[in-house]
Order: C-alpha cells, then structure tokens, then sequence
C-alpha cells in the first residue's frame, strides 16, 4: 500500500472475504505461546500504532507475536455493512490464529482489545495459557459508567461527527494519556489518516459480552495494568478484576492514562515477560521460572 501511515506487513483474507492486516514479530514455538496483541477501540488504532514499542521486547524474549488490526481499524477492511461487535472480532481473531497455525497463545488486549481477550479465553481456554489485560473492557456492564466518563463522552461525540479536523482528533487522543507530550505529531500521522477512513459504523455499533458475570470463572493467571489517570474506564474496575478472577496480578501507575503499554513501555515489556516467564514455567514443570 503506498503512502501508508503505518508500515505494511502481513495481509490474511478470512473466509468471509474480509482482509486482515497484521504486524508478525518473531518465530512461532512448540516452547512458547504466541502473544496476539490486540488494540483498542479508539479511532485510527492498529496493532502496529498500539503495540510499536512492545513488539521487539517480546520477540527478544523469545516470543512470536502478532498485532493484528481488528476489522474496521488500521489496514484491514472496514465494510460499512457489518456490526462490529465483539464476537464479530473474536470470530475473526481465532479465524486468524487458525490460518497461521498458532494453538497456543497469551491474549494482550487494552480496552476493546482486552474485551476480545476476555472473550477469547471464554470461547477456546484450552488455547489460552495466561491473559495480559491494560484497562480491558468487560469487567464491568459499560452500561452503568461509559456515559459517566469524561474519555467515554468525548468519543462517543467525536464517532458522531463528519468530517472531524486533525484538532478535533488531537484532543480526542490526548484524553488517552496522562502525559499529553505522548500525543505527538508522529502520533498523529499514524492514527489521523485511518481514522479519516473509518466509517462510523466501526464505533456506533459496538458491543461487547457480559464477561463480567463470567470473571470468577477465570481459572488462568491474569496480568492486568491500569493508569490510574484513566479518563476511559475507572481504575476502580481494577478492583472487580482483583476479587473475582482468583489468579490475578494488578500493575498500577500515577504516571499512565489509558495507554499503559504506550505510556511506560519498559515498564509493560518487563512486567510481562516476567510474568509469563514464572507463570508459564509453572505450568509446564509444576515449579516457578529460577
């Protein structure tokens, strides 16, 4: 694709037609699971924009990764004629992992990507060793505080409105983050021309499942990062997290907003390898990683 805002990788069409584009770091392991790393739901988002700086820690870890961009985002189509709800990127996501022979894999998912995340390991636990969440959706019914939050009404406003200026989209994206110098102009030329071809039904017609009625059913160890600037989703939904799904970490910061892996990406790409360096080593031998 030329002039592409974000580098072009690898492209998969799924059964229905619809084309995948996803960013592939590393080489697959009968040792290791994958790590598909799955972005958010805010406009112009990629695997590639979300996950650039946490990428090459994971494969020199040792790990295959992949960052797709869900349909509607980033390089992959965005028909106007699909709902684009959760199940609809689940159902795409395990299509995904079944094309490039991944059976194994850790789901790394913020926001909407951590409400697929969730959704996956629902749908397929066998495949699903350890779950990596940064602010997921699906803790709680969106219903009772997305129209509370300063970051939810904002977008919600800014879906709703075309055309939107570059200006309008910058304000938007500083809400994500609580350093606002995060929000630069490279930034920008990487998100303001996908969002510009999004099509609202990307944003309007999201839902998700009731995974919150499901969290106590959680038998994996979770690792689950949150700002505690978050303007999006309250931090107090990492309490929920903590109390019900029985084998959870919690990682907490005053210096991250709603993009904790953008925002302090040594600190994300060293919590989770570690993590799953001792939990995956525990369960294959039964003993923690020395």
């Amino acid at each position: 694709m030329s002039n592409s805002p974000i580098p072009v990788d690898q492209f998969h069409t799924l059964k229905s037609g619809l084309r995948l584009h996803y960013t592939e770091v590393g080489q697959p392991s009968v040792h290791k699971p994958s790590l598909l790393c799955l972005h958010g739901g805010g406009p112009g988002a990629s695997g590639y924009s979300n996950y650039k700086f946490n990428l090459p820690a994971f494969a020199a870890a040792g790990y295959h990764a992949v960052a797709p961009d869900l349909a509607g985002f980033g390089l992959s189509d965005k028909p106007e004629t699909v709902e684009y709800t959760s199940q609809f990127h689940v159902q795409c996501m395990r299509e995904l992992c079944q094309a490039l022979g991944i059976q194994r894999y850790v789901p790394v998912g913020n926001s909407l990507g951590g409400s697929v995340a969730l959704e996956l390991y629902f749908a397929d636990r066998a495949a699903v060793p350890a779950l990596v969440l940064m602010a997921p959706g699906g803790l709680v019914d969106p219903a009772t505080f997305w129209g509370t939050t300063e970051g939810g009404v904002a977008l919600a406003k800014f879906a709703q409105t075309r055309p939107f200026s570059e200006q309008a989209f910058r304000d938007v994206l500083q809400l994500l983050v609580h350093d606002q110098a995060v929000i630069d102009d490279a930034i920008i030329s990487e998100r303001f021309p996908i969002a510009a071809a999004q099509p609202a039904q990307v944003f309007t017609s999201v839902s998700i499942q009731s995974t919150w009625e499901w969290l106590g059913d959680i038998q994996c160890p979770v690792l689950c990062f949150w700002g505690a600037n978050d303007r999006f989703l309250p931090i107090s939904q990492t309490l929920t997290l903590l109390e019900q799904a029985p084998h959870t970490k919690a990682v907490i910061s005053n210096r991250a907003g709603h993009w904790y892996m953008l925002e302090l990406p040594d600190d994300f790409n060293r919590e989770v390898t570690d993590f799953l360096s001792a939990e995956l080593s525990v369960q294959s031998t039964g003993y923690p990683a020395t």
